[in-house]
């Protein structure tokens, strides 16, 4: 096992791509069709490494993603969307706390809204792999007052929205944005003074592999040819780079080692022996189909 962080998402799936390409190049094969391997950066924060790459002209007929799935073959990604959440209250003394309004306690109120909010968005659950909220609502940031003697009259949130597959990203951000008006409508403060949504850092659309596309049993009949049960169809609950080839027209789907609950996480590892598997599996994909003529 691999300890670290980054060791599961996703350079363990790196070292297997590379490894992939380097036994199809020492096997001495003739390919009719050429193989590449795109190392990119950015992917954590919209992905600019991919858009790039894509946009100077680097396509293909298929793509594989080594992100980690334990096991499972993924078809499509969630997207994520980042927003900020700025709320202001009464400043009054901390002694008098009676003549405030405390911007946390009313952020208390608006983010009950919003867990309802999340519980009504979650569908498909059954698709994806290790989550019950594949369309999760995450705070991951709150920033308020100024002393502690002071009632807050400020409060900035930040957070992670999950954007249902096959969800314009337009159509979310209204629906986010219109779950927390009618948040703030229902409040006795709120109500004449809204928190301010802006949309703010990464931005992932949501995107998957075409239906029917050949691909899918090409991964799965390289896993069981190599010896292990055939791999079942998931979803994966998180923006990723498939959305920006999907979107480019290149049919693209995930298959890598590790598992994702682990990566971003102090105990993040990857077993070594699945890089090895992956690096196998990548390398019987590309020699099936790069031995083909278009």
């Amino acid at each position: 096992m691999l300890h670290g962080r980054g060791t599961c998402d996703m350079k363990g799936g790196l070292v297997a791509a590379l490894a992939a390409a380097r036994a199809v190049a020492a096997s001495g094969v003739r390919l009719a069709r050429p193989l590449a391997v795109h190392s990119v950066v950015g992917e954590e924060d919209g992905g600019l490494g991919a858009w790039a790459t894509l946009r100077r002209g680097h396509r293909g007929a298929a793509c594989i993603i080594p992100e980690p799935t334990a096991g499972a073959v993924m078809t499509a990604n969630a997207g994520a969307l980042t927003f900020r959440l700025t709320l202001t209250g009464l400043a009054a003394h901390g002694a008098m706390r009676d003549r405030g309004v405390s911007t946390v306690e009313a952020f208390a109120d608006l983010h009950a809204g919003i867990r309802e909010f999340e519980a009504g968005r979650q569908r498909d659950v059954d698709r994806f792999l290790g989550t019950a909220l594949p369309y999760g609502i995450s705070i991951g940031t709150v920033q308020a007052g100024d002393w502690s003697s002071t009632v807050p009259d400020r409060l900035v949130a930040e957070g992670r929205f999950g954007v249902q597959v096959d969800e314009p990203v337009e159509t979310a951000k209204a629906a986010f944005e219109a779950a927390v008006a009618a948040s703030c409508a229902g409040h006795g403060w709120l109500n004449d003074h809204p928190a301010r949504v802006e949309w703010v850092g990464g931005s992932f659309a949501s995107g998957r592999l075409p239906q029917g596309s050949p691909m899918l049993p090409a991964v799965q009949d390289a896993v069981v040819d190599l010896g292990r049960a055939r791999p079942v169809e998931r979803y994966v609950p998180a923006g990723t780079d498939l959305r920006l080839y999907a979107a480019a027209g290149v049919p693209t789907l995930h298959y890598g080692p590790g598992d994702l609950a682990l990566a971003h996480a102090p105990r993040e590892q990857v077993p070594v022996a699945d890089v090895g598997h992956v690096a196998r599996v990548l390398a019987l994909t590309a020699l099936r189909q790069c031995t083909v003529e278009p």
